[in-house]
């Protein structure tokens, strides 16, 4: 039987990780994998460890051993909850990862306005424990997100099996509810 294997995409603050819990809880079977987390166990335990700069591996190696895991040891959804943003991180996660032949696949993609971001952002307390140097707080990384342009795409529907757009923090009882009901007809 397939698996539900739900992506979110969006910058800092737009609200994946609160959806990613929310939807932990009413869907059965499953579990959140937040690389935020492995970065803070990392730079709790093993700042050492960390590259100066450059693509942080250990944190990579981490979340996939911990994917890895789950695929081959239990019959968990997957609410994989970061930011998703790059079109060729996506790709790697649907077509690599997740492919089709196992999982449902479902980008849920949070386009929240800028100014609601950066308000969220200010009022923010959140632990910058997840950062490695490059950044001090939550407004450098929102204000790094807002200029790239490196692969940066918005998602499509050819991307995965289901996309949902939430613009608005008020649409996400009807995301979960409609990812509900995919898992129920499986």
């Amino acid at each position: 039987m397939k698996k539900l294997a739900i992506i979110t995409v969006g910058k800092t603050h737009s609200g994946k990780t609160t959806f990613a819990h929310a939807l932990e809880k009413q869907l059965s079977n499953s579990f959140v994998m937040d690389q935020d987390n492995h970065a803070e166990f990392i730079n709790t335990y093993y700042k050492n460890l960390l590259p100066t700069q450059g693509p942080n591996i250990l944190k990579h190696a981490i979340s996939k051993l911990i994917v890895d895991y789950a695929k081959e040891h239990t019959d968990f959804h997957f609410i994989i909850c970061n930011s998703n943003r790059s079109r060729k991180g996506r790709v790697y996660l649907l077509e690599e990862l997740f492919k089709a032949e196992d999982f449902v696949r479902i980008l849920v993609y949070f386009d929240i306005p800028d100014d609601v971001l950066k308000a969220r952002v200010i009022q923010s307390h959140r632990s910058t424990n997840i950062f490695r140097g490059a950044y001090s707080n939550f407004e450098e990384v929102l204000a790094r997100q807002q200029a790239e342009k490196e692969d940066i795409v918005n998602p499509s529907e050819d991307e995965a099996d289901y996309l949902f757009v939430i613009k608005d923090n008020d649409e996400v009882n009807v995301v979960i509810q409609k990812i509900i009901q995919i898992a129920e007809r499986m």
